[in-house]
């Protein structure tokens, strides 16, 4: 993957000096004792795919950060002029509506989009300033919610900022051992925000975990609601990622990944699912609390940053091949999406995990 899709898990893999390398669809095992069969037409090979061209209509290189469906994405391309960043919705039928524009001079960054269906709300800074905006599915009615932001934290994250309850949610460091929480209506008022002790980041909404951004990994999750803690239940040298479903467990041996697990946050349930070639593709784990998404090491990877990519249902235990070559994966919205080709003749490929059958 390229660097600009590398998750925080990954670089601290790096700082601890592993190299691993990616999965081989053939490297994938179920713990002894499982003896589900295998269906004849895996979900996910029935579940919505796409094409995308990598350049807008009028030009300029389209690059998502966030899918509506297989199709209908959301995310930022420069002006034809090339002196402004246009965030904007590209429909189905490649029809675009501009949502924001903002100078280059400016050094713009949209980032950390969110949706719950009918609005998008999304990170927008400048120099060192963020703010919080939503606008209409559609791409109408773009508003400014918050300036308020505080020190934002993301972490490449699907949950860097969350919409619930009517609200959109984020994470801001309080100093170098707490966190805060805050939160503004979708309607427009007042930020809010709690304080937590530690340094924590969002997951599903309520829910904190931390660990993100340093070498230790999840250990201990939280709900700011009831108050409840659950510590991750992991042993010996292992990096897990955790909601409160599951964790992704990289378990480490002295030359390297032994493997990777997929276990409850208590240590129950716990199954390998991929063995001492595999390596994480995306920041989150346990897509949609059912799909990994991981990779298959290509003998070109560390020229050309493109590897295999490959999904495991966790529901029916199959890995499906998703691409033989692939660079900036990510997933947002229960959609994972990836590039192929280079600077002029990018496409950009999605699946949609919604619509894998159950």
């Amino acid at each position: 993957m390229t660097a600009a899709s590398s998750s925080p898990r990954r670089r601290r893999l790096a700082l601890a000096g592993l190299t691993v390398a990616l999965v081989a669809a053939t490297a994938l095992i179920l713990l002894p004792g499982r003896k589900d069969p295998a269906p004849a037409t895996p979900a996910v090979a029935q579940a919505q795919r796409a094409q995308l061209p990598g350049n807008l209509a009028d030009g300029p290189i389209f690059k998502p950060g966030l899918f509506l469906d297989a199709r209908t994405a959301v995310g930022v391309a420069p002006t034809p002029s090339g002196d402004q960043l246009r965030l904007v919705l590209r429909a189905s039928d490649g029809k675009i509506t501009e949502i924001r524009r903002r100078p280059l001079t400016q050094n713009p960054v949209f980032d950390s989009f969110a949706t719950d269906g009918a609005v998008i709300a999304w990170t927008e800074s400048a120099a060192t300033r963020t703010e919080i905006w939503a606008a209409a599915v559609d791409g109408t009615r773009a508003r400014r919610l918050s300036a308020d932001t505080g020190n934002f934290v993301g972490y490449g994250s699907a949950y860097d900022l969350v919409i619930a309850e009517g609200a959109a949610h984020w994470a801001a460091a309080d100093g170098a051992d707490r966190t805060e929480i805050r939160s503004v209506p979708l309607s427009g008022g007042a930020t809010t925000r709690s304080t937590q002790d530690g340094v924590w980041a969002l997951t599903a909404w309520p829910w904190l975990v931390n660990g993100a951004g340093d070498q230790t990994g999840a250990t201990r999750l939280r709900n700011p609601v009831t108050g409840r803690d659950v510590d991750v239940r992991t042993s010996g040298a292992e990096l897990a990622t955790c909601g409160p479903v599951l964790c992704r467990v990289l378990v480490v041996a002295a030359g390297g990944l032994a493997g990777i697990d997929v276990m409850r946050p208590d240590g129950g349930d716990r199954r390998r699912i991929a063995g001492p070639e595999a390596s994480a593709a995306l920041a989150d784990g346990a897509v949609l609390d059912r799909f990994e998404v991981l990779g298959r090491e290509r003998p070109d990877s560390a020229t050309t940053g493109a590897e295999g990519l490959v999904v495991h249902d966790l529901a029916e235990g199959v890995t499906t091949d998703l691409a033989a070559a692939a660079e900036s994966a990510s997933s947002r919205n229960g959609v994972v999406w990836w590039s192929t080709g280079g600077l002029d003749d990018t496409v950009w490929h999605t699946i949609d995990l919604r619509t894998a059958r159950r």
